[in-house]
């Protein structure tokens, strides 16, 4: 795997998904031939620290990412007071779908491979997602995710190679992963991360989570001439 002395630059973006506008941060490093787009767990967005450090860990290898706030202003101060937003997993699969061919779109983008990131309830839309696209999601990654909020269905139909990462303390998300790893078709690795619990805030475990992703994605994204 590659490690470019510059990761590229922070460039805000819109993102249009039905009468919404969502705002992200797209980082394309020079030559980018794949993108990450993240999906965020309930009560997060773009700027999660850490869905950030994996992103840089990402850049780092060479390959572009894109974060964006699932959810609106509005949306996310109703959902602070109610949390009636941070586990509609339709919407937030759709907002996935919509930046997707956002992404597609984009005329330095156009040839790029995409995946998906997602984290805890993001997980499920981001496997939701990839399974309606089929062949235009060439890798997903899930950290401490809720597969099973995605459904079994769903996950079967998936057809991009996918990792689960999940916190060896986290025994009931633990457990929703094996089932999905078991039902998924695709390539797929089930990895735990020793003593982490469901947000990884222990020390050195998240940054596990980035070097696997960051090695799942150059597997799966990136040419075999960028992957050394």
């Amino acid at each position: 795997m590659r490690n470019p002395t510059h990761s590229g630059t922070a460039h805000e973006v819109r993102i249009p998904s039905g009468d919404a506008w969502l705002h992200g941060d797209l980082v394309l490093p020079p030559g980018a031939a794949a993108l990450v787009l993240f999906a965020h767990g309930g009560g997060s967005g773009r700027h999660s620290a850490r869905n950030r450090l994996v992103a840089q860990r990402l850049q780092e290898a060479g390959i572009g990412t894109l974060l964006f706030d699932m959810l609106t202003a509005q949306e996310d101060q109703v959902d602070t007071q109610t949390r009636e937003h941070r586990f509609d997993i339709p919407l937030m699969t759709r907002r996935m779908q919509d930046a997707t061919t956002w992404a597609e779109s984009q005329p330095e983008l156009h040839n790029a491979c995409l995946g998906y990131f997602g984290a805890s309830t993001g997980s499920a839309a981001a496997l939701i997602a990839a399974a309606r696209l089929g062949d235009r999601i060439a890798a997903v990654v899930s950290r401490g995710g809720r597969p099973d909020l995605a459904g079994s269905a769903a996950v079967a139909a998936v057809t991009a190679p996918t990792l689960f990462i999940v916190g060896g303390a986290d025994p009931a998300v633990l457990e929703v992963n094996k089932q999905a790893h078991a039902q998924l078709q695709a390539p797929s690795r089930l990895v735990i991360v020793p003593g982490a619990s469901h947000l990884f805030e222990e020390p050195g475990t998240l940054d596990q989570v980035a070097k696997v992703a960051a090695l799942w994605f150059s597997a799966y994204l990136l040419p075999v001439e960028q992957q050394a």
